[in-house]
């Protein structure tokens, strides 16, 4: 009788992963379709609780949506008009960075010949940034393949809007349980106010650094400041990879010193917003392994690419709730030690410590 058991069990496991496996593969062929579907999701959880606001005061649903959305679309704009803007001016004035460039080479190379080291036969001259804006540029997606990507994005996020007050019933009919609904939609919230505090917080923290570098004279300063909103949102590395362009152009401009400005500007940042306020905002209810944060990022960034780094956070709480909602895979988020996060206990103080991990950002 045991094996009979047993053995269905084990069937059920192998079939789970190879669907898995499946998925996974399917992903990564897809994955201009399924970066589309994240980003609208993820988006649509952003702007949900506005939508449910007008509604909640007697506006239609269309009208709802429709004001959300419009308002939205003109943010989205209005924030790639101002990089675009930027990216162009950086372009146009690159002769003036390449001069810039050479000086600072210049400066190198006169300290570390005062100091009796060789440089055998590199020249300043030689470092030639039309070249590597040329490679970036050719690499990067064209203006109508983004408008592109960006229309599907805003059309399938309307959709969802339109879809969301509806699946709660949709799900009750499916899991015909009152407690996994109630389980489905305790989740539902954590994962809404997760996208939520993460974006306030961003939004915080790349108009205080665009503007620092503004007021200091950093070349494209709106820029440095969208991509650091942006990039915020890849945990651990996603500062540091917005931090360099802007203390690059510092030192560019101001030597040395404006690069030391800009890096104690953005220590200073970390400490007084991704801290403090993310802290506070989330009262420690999303701390997330650093393990499990650091394998997700590199798992959808390799699926989905930029995107899937940016959202890898959420997008993986997506499929952390899915497997708790399972009895055959709730085991896989204790294992993890993300199962606190949907279910509310707490561990021990002991076992805090034992297992403590910074906050997933």
């Amino acid at each position: 009788m045991t094996d009979s058991t047993v053995l269905p069990r084990h069937v059920s496991t192998v079939l789970l992963l190879t669907a898995l496996v499946l998925l996974i593969i399917g992903i990564k062929a897809i994955g201009y379709i399924a970066t589309i579907i994240a980003v609208s999701a993820i988006l649509a959880m952003i702007i949900y609780p506005p939508t449910k606001a007008l509604r909640a005061r007697g506006l239609p649903e269309v009208v709802a949506v429709g004001v959300v959305a419009a308002v939205a679309c003109l943010a989205v704009l209005l924030l790639c008009y101002l990089v675009f803007f930027s990216f162009e001016t950086l372009i146009a004035d690159l002769p003036l960075y390449q001069r810039e460039l050479t000086a600072r080479l210049s400066e190198i190379l006169t300290l570390l010949d005062r100091y009796g080291i060789e440089t055998g036969s590199f020249s300043p001259s030689s470092v030639n940034l039309q070249g590597f804006v040329g490679l970036l540029s050719s690499s990067a997606t064209s203006i109508a393949d983004l408008l592109l990507y960006l229309f599907f994005i805003a059309v399938t996020t309307i959709f969802m809007l339109f879809e969301a007050p509806r699946m709660p019933g949709r799900i009750r009919k499916v899991m015909k349980s009152d407690e996994a609904v109630e389980a489905f939609s305790r989740m539902s919230r954590f994962l809404i106010d997760f996208v939520i505090v993460r974006t306030e917080v961003n939004l915080i923290h790349g108009f205080l650094f665009g503007a620092f570098l503004w007021v200091m004279g950093v070349h494209a300063a709106v820029l440095w400041g969208a991509l650091t909103f942006l990039l915020s949102y890849i945990p651990y590395i996603g500062l540091v990879i917005a931090a360099l362009p802007a203390i690059f152009f510092a030192w560019l401009q101001f030597g040395i010193w404006g690069a030391i400005a800009v890096i104690a500007a953005v220590a200073i940042l970390n400490a007084l917003v991704e801290n403090p306020i993310f802290a506070h905002v989330a009262s420690q209810r999303f701390d997330i392994p650093a393990l499990v944060v650091i394998i997700s990022v590199i798992f959808w960034g390799w699926a989905l690419g930029v995107a899937g780094m940016i959202f890898a956070v959420p997008l993986t709480l997506i499929v952390l709730m899915v497997a708790q909602l399972s009895s055959d895979w709730a085991w896989v988020n204790t294992i993890l030690g993300v199962d606190h996060l949907f279910t509310g206990e707490r561990t021990s103080p002991a076992e805090t410590r034992e297992t403590d991990a910074p906050p997933a950002r």
